[in-house]
């Protein structure tokens, strides 16, 4: 079998590998394909060298069909089609008593904190599983993961039908949250700079405007008569995003955190008194945000063609990386794992 390896900042290998066996409540998945992603990118730069043991497999957006089950696994066959949920909590920790192992005070991220996606065979625990239907072909429901994300942060914003929604930042989670949002029965309006994301989110169907061009501000007001957006998603983890997100709600809007800041960052407090605005951050996700995705995979309610810009063999990891790190032309990037 073959996998690819990350070896250090901006170092990655591509080679043979022994398979690992499926131990007690674990299962072999034969993967098919697997994202690259913003957490990727990452590794990659040697952001998280931290938490990544070298040389190791990474990739978590990912679908597959099931090589072998382990002693205690039931519900679950070789040949069964599926997708990884890639959160291992712990069980014990307070958030997990409280019933939020998705953000577990000692969660190991599959992929991350032990070995991923980017190999022939990959073996995880059962629990992490979730069903890929007949109707969804491997190729889409590698976008299953990134789907749970804005699944979960467009519920957690308590988005409903008719509200109107403002998603700062047009990348690959940004796209999918005003997409889902959408869906949802929303308005939603996205600001991105990217020229071509702002094309594909056009095609997509999508409301997209730059504000280097506009007046974001002024536009969302006037947009809604003057009463401000409903819900504010922030997804690009920058200051100056930050800043402006607290310009947009409405009197008791809501503003849900999707991007990651690497530091803290100045937030007008004052809006939050003043309107009594609501702010949740939104971290990965929970397995209902994994079955709504697969739910709204397999209707055939989001433009998967559209967002795959393209899908590389094994051994192209690399390249597929810089591309992604470039920017530009570029949305989502699949990588075929034989």
């Amino acid at each position: 079998m073959r996998a690819a390896y990350y070896a250090g900042k901006e170092t990655i290998h591509v080679g043979d590998c022994v398979p690992e066996a499926p131990g007690a409540g674990q299962v072999q998945i034969r993967v098919s394909h697997c994202g690259i992603c913003g957490t990727d990118l990452h590794v990659w730069h040697g952001h998280m060298d931290h938490r990544v043991k070298t040389p190791q497999v990474i990739g978590h957006e990912m679908s597959g069909t099931i090589e072998a089950v382990g002693e205690g696994v039931s519900g679950w066959s070789a040949g069964d089609r599926v997708t990884v949920m890639p959160l291992d909590p712990c069980g014990e920790c307070a958030a997990c008593k409280a019933g939020h192992g998705h953000v577990c005070m000692k969660l190991k991220f599959i992929g991350i904190d032990v070995p991923g996606a980017l190999q022939t065979l990959w073996t995880v625990p059962a629990h992490t599983l979730h069903r890929i239907p007949d109707s969804l072909t491997l190729e889409h429901a590698a976008l299953i993961e990134p789907v749970a994300v804005a699944c979960h942060d467009v519920r957690l914003g308590e988005v409903k039908a008719g509200e109107y929604a403002v998603v700062l930042g047009g990348g690959p989670i940004g796209t999918l949250v005003a997409l889902v949002a959408k869906q949802a029965g929303a308005r939603v309006l996205v600001s991105e700079v990217n020229p071509f994301r702002i094309e594909l989110a056009r095609k997509l169907g999508l409301d997209v405007v730059d504000p280097k061009e506009i007046d974001l501000i002024q536009h969302v007001w006037a947009e809604t008569g003057g009463t401000g957006a409903d819900v504010v998603f922030e997804v690009t983890g920058n200051a100056a995003s930050a800043e402006v997100m607290t310009e947009l709600p409405r009197v008791r809007g809501r503003i849900v955190i999707v991007g990651v800041f690497a530091k803290p960052v100045p937030v007008n407090l004052h809006k939050f008194f003043w309107r009594e605005l609501k702010l949740c951050g939104a971290r990965v996700y929970e397995h209902q945000d994994f079955e709504k995705a697969i739910e709204l995979a397999a209707s055939r309610a989001l433009p998967f063609d559209g967002l795959i810009t393209d899908v590389y063999a094994l051994d192209r990891l690399g390249e597929g990386l810089q591309q992604m790190e470039k920017g530009g032309a570029v949305m989502k990037i699949l990588v075929e794992c034989k």
